[in-house]
């Protein structure tokens, strides 16, 4: 393996010092124009120098001929020899003409100084080799590294290890040992994917749990009615009359808990697709304060923020219409549901040029959370203490929804809750 270290070694010395050369040739050429720029500019600082001392009026600003000025001329005294180079203005009366090539030799001091900066410059590149190939070790390295795990025998003892130690890892036991140092890397990337595996696993069995636990309470509500109405249902209007009304009730709410379901499992395996369009939010706010108000008589609802909020492109954003306003529905019903009649329901909505953001809150006057339970409150079927306590009906699955529609926008959502007082719920969309 030293053959073959010391064979990449030169290949990468070779290397830097092509890349050094290059750069240093690229620097020489830069300076090469830059020698002739600053001629250029010494020359015209001394053409202004020479028209400032003609007569008044000869130049305008220094650079700009009067009609007093008939020509000007910057050619050699002798053919092509530019060390006689001369400047002419040719006036009404008289013609003056000034040494340019011999004053330009006069700055000799600048020169020397810009050249001599320039010759450090070069001088200093020339260690430039070592420089690169320092740069490059890290990645050499890595490539060395590659290249000897390339090198590994299919069916040698190492792949034999390996594969020995995935056979004995599962899912259920999270970890693959070979205790070869060249394969550590290679254990961490397997036991990351096995974790991973694992959680979503528990994730799975949680739901199914607590999916079967919450379907099982109103089945058995609605067999025991249905057995109610077997032994006494048919001769009494009043034990019927109830019996049809439960089982309504149950079954309609049976129904919202299989949607509900049924569009997370739809959105946990990826298969709801988000319909985006730009959208103002504090329009679409607006109706559903609007909605809510109708169906709703027994809370008031209130708009926190300036109307012209309608037409201001900083409530813009490309977002599922129909799923933020499921997302603020859910919020609503839930802020609705466990709020005192006659108290309100506030909507806000605030913008953030800078941090490109836009804030949606929804407050409510209601029972509130104690901080335990707001830090749970978007956790699948959970419901806080005081809420079943207050014997409203729900599944806990209401806000779970309404994070993941946030989530997929690529948005935060959040609560600030206080046990007797209130909650406000907000969300926060990027634009």
């Amino acid at each position: 393996m030293s053959a073959a270290r010391n064979a990449e070694a030169k290949r990468v010395t070779s290397i830097a010092r092509a890349i050094n050369w290059s750069y240093m040739w690229r620097r020489l050429m830069s300076y090469v124009w830059l020698d002739l720029l600053l001629v250029v500019i010494v020359a015209a600082i001394l053409v202004y120098g020479y028209n400032q001392t003609l007569p008044n009026g000869a130049f305008t600003a220094g650079w700009i001929p009067s009609a007093t000025v008939r020509g000007m001329t910057l050619t050699p005294a002798r053919g092509w020899d530019l060390t006689t180079l001369t400047y002419t203005v040719e006036l009404a009366r008289t013609t003056k003409t000034f040494p340019l090539a011999q004053d330009l030799v006069t700055l000799w001091p600048l020169y020397l100084v810009v050249v001599g900066w320039q010759v450090i410059s070069v001088l200093n590149m020339l260690g430039g080799a070592r420089r690169v190939r320092r740069t490059m070790a890290p990645l050499n390295d890595l490539a060395l590294r590659v290249d000897e795990l390339g090198r590994m025998q299919l069916a040698g003892g190492k792949m034999e290890t390996l594969e020995q130690a995935i056979e004995r890892a599962s899912v259920d036991s999270p970890s693959v040992t070979t205790g070869d140092a060249d394969l550590a890397s290679i254990e961490v990337a397997l036991n990351r994917l096995l974790r991973q595996m694992q959680e979503a696993k528990l994730q799975q069995m949680r739901f199914v749990n607590d999916a079967s636990h919450e379907l099982r309470t109103p089945i058995a509500v609605i067999q025991g009615y249905v057995n109610m109405l077997d032994r006494w249902g048919k001769d009494d209007p009043d034990v019927l009359a109830e019996s049809i009304a439960s089982l309504k009730a149950e079954s309609e709410h049976m129904q919202e808990l299989v949607e509900q379901l049924l569009f997370l499992a739809r959105g946990d395996a990826g298969r709801t697709v988000l319909r985006r369009a730009d959208t103002n939010l504090a329009a679409l706010v607006g109706e559903v304060c609007e909605e809510s108000q109708m169906i709703d008589t027994a809370h008031t609802y209130r708009l926190a923020y300036d109307t012209a909020l309608v037409s201001d492109s900083r409530c813009d954003a490309p977002v599922d219409v129909a799923l933020v306003k499921q997302a603020l529905r859910v919020i609503v019903q839930n802020a609705a549901k466990y709020s005192d009649a006659g108290t309100t329901v506030t909507f806000g909505i605030t913008p953030d040029a800078g941090a490109g953001t836009i804030d949606i809150s929804v407050e409510d006057e209601g029972i509130g959370m104690n901080q335990e339970s707001a830090a749970h409150a978007f956790e699948r079927f959970y419901r806080a203490d005081n809420a079943r306590n207050a014997g409203a009906q729900g599944s806990g699955l209401g806000l779970a929804i309404a994070k993941w529609i946030v989530d997929s926008h690529g948005g935060v959502i959040g609560v600030t809750s206080v046990e007797g007082v209130g909650s406000r719920f907000t969300i926060r969309l990027p634009r």
